[in-house]
């Protein structure tokens, strides 16, 4: 019976840690860029509305945890039903918002990330050269019954082809895309201040290279 019972324990534990670790894992697949999707003629056009679609992000260090958002400037997907076959999306850079800050800390920190700051330009999005980033879809698929956006992520003059988990409804002559949570390494794309795995000598004193992030994107029929 003790035998049992220990058995029934360790098959749980071995379950649990499983489970743990496999939502731990956001992190986006990232690869080399990619050929862009193409929609069929059947495909009907929806145009961002700007005004309802944001990118949420975080940012973690040991001391601390940042998050904000960064606007979407423009876009559209082509559809048929709520199945996405093309589309392409701008985010503008100079949007980056702290939002659990307030006053001159907030202030400090977003003109740091943009790189407004004289002499710190290069540390993190260096707006002044790059001011807009972009995804263009190169695909969409199932995997284990999710659906997976899969695009090129251009983002400081680097093009980058990474996939999540989305949520895509159509609802009329509303197309609404959501992502789940996932988490991009910044370095791939030369954002390198403060990584560890950049610098040896950081010590505690490092920013995590993730940035989580979530999509939310909301599209009406042109």
């Amino acid at each position: 019976m003790k035998k049992t019972v220990l058995n029934i324990f360790l098959v749980a534990s071995v379950t649990l840690a499983t489970v743990g670790c496999k939502n731990e894992n956001k992190e986006a697949n990232t690869a080399d860029a990619k050929e862009a999707a193409t929609a069929n003629e059947e495909a009907v056009e929806f145009k961002v509305d700007t005004t309802s679609s944001v990118i949420e992000w975080k940012g973690e260090k040991p001391t601390s945890t940042h998050t904000g958002t960064i606007d979407i400037a423009n876009g559209s997907f082509f559809a048929n039903d709520s199945i996405v076959e093309s589309g392409t999306f701008v985010i503008d850079m100079n949007s980056i918002t702290v939002t659990d800050l307030q006053g001159e800390d907030k202030q400090n920190l977003e003109a740091h990330l943009k790189g407004t700051v004289e002499g710190k330009e290069g540390d993190f999005f260096n707006v002044n050269e790059h001011p807009e980033a972009k995804f263009e879809v190169t695909g969409v698929f199932q995997n284990n019954g999710q659906t997976m956006l899969q695009g090129n992520l251009t983002l400081k003059g680097e093009t980058k082809n990474v996939e999540f988990p989305v949520n895509i409804d159509r609802n009329g002559e509303t197309l609404e895309l959501t992502s789940e949570s996932f988490t991009i390494d910044r370095t791939k794309w030369n954002v390198n201040y403060g990584s560890k795995s950049v610098f040896d000598s950081l010590g505690d004193n490092f920013i995590n290279d993730e940035i989580e992030l979530t999509i939310k994107v909301q599209a009406t029929r042109a």
